[in-house]
């Protein structure tokens, strides 16, 4: 284990820790959850309001996850862990973006 990876450990676990918080904020939400910063999404426009918020919460969760992952291989190589965060961060984002534009299609009405 790598003591010089623990403070990069313990910031990419703060990261995960707000994708997954909003991820289970999702899942909680009776209505629909939305994406974009300033954004909502009207009722009328989900057909499926708990699948829909389930389908976003995984979208996030599964965010979170490659934080925790990247947090968990920095305690052994830095060198992972940037290329880790790195993949989450460049490519990561609009993968996200992506992701929530088909599940806004496959719910929508």
């Amino acid at each position: 284990m790598n003591p010089k990876g623990i403070p990069m450990a313990v910031i990419l676990w703060i990261c995960a820790a707000v994708f997954l918080g909003i991820g289970c904020w999702a899942a909680r939400r009776r209505d629909p959850m939305h994406f974009w910063a300033g954004s909502t999404v009207r009722p009328q426009e989900i057909r499926d309001i708990p699948a829909y918020n389930r389908a976003c919460a995984r979208l996030w969760w599964s965010y979170g996850a490659v934080y925790v992952l990247a947090g968990a291989a920095s305690l052994f190589s830095m060198l992972w862990a940037g290329v880790i965060t790195a993949a989450a961060c460049l490519p990561g984002l609009p993968v996200l973006i992506f992701a929530y534009g088909r599940i806004y299609r496959k719910y929508k009405q």
